[in-house]
């Protein structure tokens, strides 16, 4: 099964994480599939990159997002997207 997960990068006390695809029986921060975007929870603003489109694409393959990764996803509007084009089906 495919997981939508977080990579932790960075320093010690420094975190930096990679929004990643990865299979869910692989180490955290071991093999990925696909990367998908940043998030920097240091920053000031919590600074996300991400591209939505390879977030929706993995969504609708049957990807399951980690609770974090979910309410990142949520507050970048893709669970809104996703569950919206499901409802259109």
């Amino acid at each position: 099964m495919v997981k939508l997960r977080l990579k932790r990068m960075g320093k010690k006390h420094r975190p930096f994480y990679r929004i990643v695809a990865a299979d869910s029986r692989s180490p955290r921060d071991g093999r990925i599939i696909e990367e998908i975007g940043t998030y920097n929870p240091i920053a000031k603003d919590n600074t996300v990159v991400l591209n939505k489109e390879k977030a929706l694409e993995w969504l609708q393959k049957g990807a399951k997002p980690t609770d974090t990764v979910r309410s990142i996803l949520s507050k970048e509007g893709v669970m809104k997207t996703y569950h919206e084009s499901k409802a259109a089906k």
